[in-house]
């Protein structure tokens, strides 16, 4: 019996090992929410008429938090991707092209596209109020 154990020790090992989740970054709902939060930012900080809506933003980000957590990532590999350069870069780069391909390279650009936002009530939208 004493030879069993490490030998199931060891197959538990290799199996959690084999078994470990992709990045966060690849996890669609947490990568899609940080870019819409990104989308948001932008269009509230180049559009004087449209402001943020913080305790809706900041409870997405929980909601956010908690669906990582509940796929089993722990609060240090979000700490970790939250801070990475690179994905903060990438996510960055497809908020602005989103913002582009939508029109958004001006203030009436970004207006234009934060009204059609909060008036779809989509994820950006509820991020985001008229003054």
């Amino acid at each position: 019996m004493a030879l069993k154990l490490p030998l199931i020790l060891a197959l538990l090992a290799a199996g959690t090992a084999s078994a470990a989740q992709p990045p966060l970054s690849s996890v669609k709902f947490v990568n899609d929410g940080l870019r819409n939060i990104a989308i948001a930012d932008e269009i509230r900080s180049n559009c004087g008429s449209i402001g943020a809506r913080m305790i809706a933003a900041l409870q997405f980000i929980n909601k956010l938090e908690n669906h990582a957590q509940a796929q089993g990532y722990s609060k240090d590999e979000i700490e970790d991707f939250v801070k990475s350069k690179a994905d903060r870069k990438r996510l960055e780069a497809e908020a602005k092209a989103f913002l582009v391909a939508n029109g958004a390279t001006n203030e009436s650009g970004f207006c234009a596209l934060g009204r059609r936002e909060i008036a779809r009530n989509s994820q950006v939208g509820a991020l985001l109020r008229a003054k």
